[in-house]
């Protein structure tokens, strides 16, 4: 396994995100917990999770309550494991994602998370999602907060615009790490933000990575990640039988030869895909391939 940086922490280079062993589709929980378990045999340290990883209306936590499991049975060392989790979104019971951005709910939310995942501090907290109803500023000053109070080691935003990174920046300066936006082959419309992450020196932490080769946990139930492809993304099932791996090993390749700071989050639901995306960390692809990649599924004009 291959390792970047985050926040002076040493993580591999491809994390596993946990949501899908939460949500609509959800596997039982023997194979939830093999999925994780999957994933740290391959070498994966970082797990990136969220309160409102849950069934509609199910109440907060499910997710961050099946990680803390999953690593108290885990039978091997799990000390380098770093926990990403997100506050101020929610499901209530209707299915649709609210945000709560305002500082006491997400000083609320990171103690209950910190509780539920049985830690000391919480390696990185993350605002999931800015709220238009809460200046951004104080959104952030809460992260500031619960940083000063050992809460939280570390600090990173989610779904956020460049000017948005910018201003979280001048509040928090090198303890702000980490920014999550969605990015894939599929979605590239955050370009600007993964170039501000690499002038900045933050991990840029893609979630849905995988769009365009494989359903998003977003779009429904998981099928482990061997969806037909798509005409547009041809080039990353064509690259992957050169190469002998998966399209989805190629796609987070892809994502990681972007920039040093990039490191994927795909989420799984079986060992065997855990597994899988873990392997992509290894596979280095060449300036052909790249160029190629790069190219398949533009929307051109």
């Amino acid at each position: 396994m291959r390792h970047r940086t985050l926040g002076g922490l040493r993580v591999s280079a491809v994390g596993l995100g946990v949501m899908p062993l939460s949500i609509e589709g959800a596997p039982d929980e023997a194979r939830a917990l093999a999925t994780v378990h999957a994933a740290l045999d391959a070498g994966v340290t970082l797990l990136d999770t969220a309160d409102s990883y849950h069934l509609p209306g199910a109440g907060p936590g499910h997710n961050e309550r099946l990680v803390a499991r999953a690593l108290a049975t885990y039978g091997g060392d799990t000390a380098d494991v770093l926990v990403a989790t997100k506050g101020g979104r929610g499901r209530p019971a209707d299915g649709t994602w609210t945000v709560n951005g305002s500082p006491r709910h997400l000083k609320a939310a990171a103690e209950a998370s910190l509780k539920r995942l049985g830690l000391e501090a919480i390696g990185l907290y993350q605002l999931h999602k800015p709220d238009p109803a809460v200046p951004f500023e104080d959104s952030v000053g809460a992260l500031r907060d619960l940083l000063d109070a050992g809460t939280i080691r570390l600090a990173g935003v989610s779904n956020t615009t460049a000017d948005q990174i910018r201003r979280a920046h001048a509040i928090l300066g090198d303890r702000l790490v980490s920014v999550q936006n969605r990015y894939s082959p599929a979605v590239r419309d955050s370009g600007p933000e993964l170039l501000l992450c690499a002038e900045l020196g933050l991990a840029f932490l893609p979630w849905s990575p995988l769009g365009g080769i494989s359903r998003s946990s977003l779009d429904g139930p998981s099928d482990g990640g061997r969806d037909a492809p798509q005409d547009r993304f041809g080039a990353f099932h064509a690259v992957a039988r050169e190469h002998g791996v998966s399209p989805q090993q190629v796609a987070l390749a892809w994502l990681s030869a972007l920039s040093p700071t990039v490191i994927p989050i795909p989420g799984a639901s079986r060992p065997g895909t855990a597994r899988d995306s873990a392997g992509a960390a290894d596979l280095v692809l060449g300036a052909e391939d790249l160029a190629r990649l790069d190219a398949a599924g533009r929307v051109r004009p």
